[in-house]
């Protein structure tokens, strides 16, 4: 048990041993710098800025973090708001930004705005307030910031600050500008609200007004005289934030962009080879368009559609202008996500294209051939299309097809490595000082079923198959959107240690996941639980027959979010092949969760009400005929505890014992004190052996 202990430990306190790992990775223009994020050690969790030297491979740091700042950080509100919204659980240096150049960075630290001068390694603080994003202009001459619910420039030669947009006197706190919503953070990974041109003199900038948006309440009852936490939450059938945009310059001109028939502003994209373009989506999510705005007028035109009966998948990285003005995008055609680039596809039905890393004159992009647990990064060579990472893994990159940066995760080894190409060819390393776990998962990686359903099954260390029989847990996320069965070593961690507790630990991506295309993907349109449920399922009984080990007599299904729903979904539904089931912050009822995400796959709640009412696990409550712990968080502001506590009281009203462990002030965002997420995750092992009939010491 000490082990076991100091494991769960050793996992909080480095962040799921995510701490001392390199990450954020920009190339300067002449390619002979690496800027990077990394702690001092595995269990540091400020981050500092830092340079390698490409040519002699020497790291130094440029920000450190702990000089600027010795005591503990002080965020600003939006700020906290953003790291929940980017999964952000590090301190210090979190993100920053560069000048075209690469000779000035910005940064934000406990809410001050710092510059630092890339080329002498001088740092000067410009703004002691709250600011949030700063970034400079691509000719390094000033910087931008939020602050206030306003977008500010400063001019690095004078100091001269300046409000360039802003709520106007009689608009009241629900207007902003140059923050990303909560929806485009959340859902569409749009984590930005203002851009600069590419001549450094005027910006594009969002303006946000959520006065429309329904009010929810987050109360802390553990401590009953702090203030109530009131947020702007779009719940599925309500109205959005309102999203518009206007063109600002320094001289104080302004343009505004009229409002089209589009909801949603998913992605800006400015650059030198043409104008400003902008991804917007119809409130179905069945129509996403590529508009180019004209600056002087503010008008738009359309360059490119694309449709689809169930909806449009958003790609990160696209559209863009290659420098010779060719529209880069990325679209469906003949089942696969496909990269185009001037209208001509680049890559075939082969690869799934993933993201876009970057445009140039040739494009760097990551994607997944025929095996979905693996992701590759890829260049363009002319019409061509070459593979750079190496390796089984899970590979992501920075940077420029022809100077670029792999990151590479992989089951053989612990942890990251960090590669620098150039023209393809490896030219220096970025260390990792992140905490080794010390564990080899005993993990079998596995396509069951008809539908190849890629799995992990993971037996406890030394175990080999055919020593006897295990109770089973299965460890899903098993929804759309979301990838759990990676080849990666650090991905099947967790897993191992349940598995050390004496299971067999089964983990699969279902239908819905990424990398398998977009038909794979659709079948989840209308039904989110029952399709979910039924590939666990078909994946369980599958293993079995190739794994005599696994004791269908004694099943249990755990998981966090969408897997929640499905744990709790399983136990309801299925109680002829789960015993057990624990459900971390649960979505019960879908019009209880924001409108992006669940229009996307159910609909509008007012046109298809019955659809609702299918996929909600609340009239499901009288059925219960097994076990269920629900955990939830009191403060979650994305799957808020009202989900966890209308299920329960379903439950009570019909009868049906049942276990609700709230966990007071915890966000969406598993715990990350190392006590509690210790004791967290031995009690939840502790309640399925009591619930499995295993013996608890055992």
């Amino acid at each position: 048990m000490t082990d076991d202990l100091s494991f769960l430990r050793a996992q909080a306190r480095t962040q799921r041993f995510t701490l001392g790992t390199p990450r954020q990775f920009q190339i300067t223009h002449d390619g002979a710098r690496v800027l990077f994020l990394r702690s001092e050690s595995g269990h540091d969790r400020r981050n500092s800025l830092w340079q390698l030297d490409v040519a002699t491979g020497a790291e130094s740091v440029v920000v450190d973090a702990a000089e600027l700042l010795p005591g503990e950080e002080d965020l600003p509100a939006e700020e906290r708001a953003r790291r929940e919204r980017t999964r952000e659980t590090s301190g210090g240096v979190v993100g920053y930004a560069t000048d075209a150049a690469g000779t000035v960075a910005a940064f934000s630290l406990s809410g001050r705005l710092y510059t630092a001068d890339l080329a002498t390694g001088a740092v000067r603080m410009l703004v002691d307030a709250a600011v949030i994003d700063p970034r400079p202009n691509p000719q390094g001459t000033h910087v931008a910031y939020v602050a206030d619910r306003r977008l500010h420039v400063v001019e690095l030669a004078t100091g001269d600050d300046r409000v360039v947009a802003g709520p106007e006197p009689t608009e009241g706190e629900d207007v902003g500008w140059g923050l990303a919503e909560f929806i485009a953070a959340e859902e569409m990974r749009r984590v930005r609200g203002y851009w600069w041109s590419p001549d450094g003199r005027s910006l594009l900038a969002a303006r946000t007004d959520r006065a429309d948006v329904p009010r929810w309440h987050i109360a802390d009852p553990a401590n009953p005289a702090s203030p109530v936490n009131t947020v702007a939450y779009p719940a599925a059938g309500t109205t959005n934030v309102a999203v518009s945009l206007a063109v600002v310059t320094l001289d104080g001109e302004r343009v505004d962009v009229p409002a089209g028939e589009w909801e949603y502003l998913v992605a800006v994209h400015w650059s030198t080879g043409g104008p400003p373009l902008l991804t917007v989506q119809s409130r179905d999510q069945k129509t996403l368009e590529v508009r180019a705005l004209d600056v002087a007028d503010g008008t738009t035109r359309v360059l490119h559609t694309e449709q689809d009966p169930d909806w449009v998948e958003i790609v990160t990285g696209v559209p863009a202008w290659t420098p010779d003005g060719r529209l880069v995008h990325v679209g469906v055609a003949d089942g696969a996500y496909r990269l185009f680039v001037g209208g001509s596809a680049v890559t075939g039905t082969d690869l799934q294209v993933r993201s876009v890393i970057d445009v140039g004159d040739e494009v760097l992009f990551s994607a997944s051939d025929d095996d979905p647990t693996q992701i590759h990064v890829y260049r363009t060579e002319g019409g061509a299309v070459r593979r750079l990472s190496e390796g089984v893994g899970v590979h992501n990159g920075a940077g420029t097809a022809e100077a670029a940066v792999l990151a590479s995760w992989s089951p053989d080894y612990a942890g990251i490595r960090v590669s620098v190409l150039r023209g393809g060819e490896r030219v220096a390393g970025i260390a990792s000082v992140a905490a080794d776990p010390g564990v080899e998962p005993n993990v079998y990686w596995l396509e069951l079923g008809q539908r190849a359903l890629r799995a992990a099954l993971v037996l406890p260390t030394g175990h080999t198959p055919g020593e006897g029989t295990l109770p089973v847990l299965l460890d899903p996320y098993g929804g759309p959107h979301a990838q759990r069965v990676l080849r990666s070593r650090n991905a099947m961690l967790t897993p191992q240690w349940l598995a050390d507790q004496g299971f067999a630990v089964l983990v699969v991506d279902g239908r819905g996941s990424p990398g398998r295309g977009p038909a794979w993907e659709r079948a989840m349109a209308g039904d989110l639980g029952d399709v979910a449920l039924a590939d666990q399922v078909d994946a369980l009984q599958a293993a079995a027959e190739r794994f005599a080990d696994l004791d269908l007599d004694r099943v249990a299904i755990r998981g966090w979010s969408f897997g929640g729903y499905l744990a709790a979904a399983a136990v309801l539904r299925r109680p002829d092949v789960f015993t057990a089931g624990v459900a971390g912050a649960p979505v019960t009822d879908w019009s209880l969760y924001d409108t992006h995400y669940t229009e996307r796959y159910l609909g509008h709640p007012d046109e298809r009400p019955e659809v609702y009412e299918r996929n909600s696990l609340i009239t499901d409550a009288p059925k219960l005929e097994r076990s269920l712990l629900i955990v939830h968080g009191l403060a979650d502001d994305n799957v808020f505890v009202a989900h966890a506590l209308r299920l329960s009281s379903e439950l009570l009203a019909a009868g049906r014992g049942h276990t609700f462990l709230p966990l007071a002030g915890a966000t969406h965002m598993t715990p990350q004190a190392e006590e509690v997420a210790e004791n967290l995750m031995l009690t939840q092992v502790r309640w399925l052996k009591e619930q499995l009939g295993v013996e608890v010491g055992a």
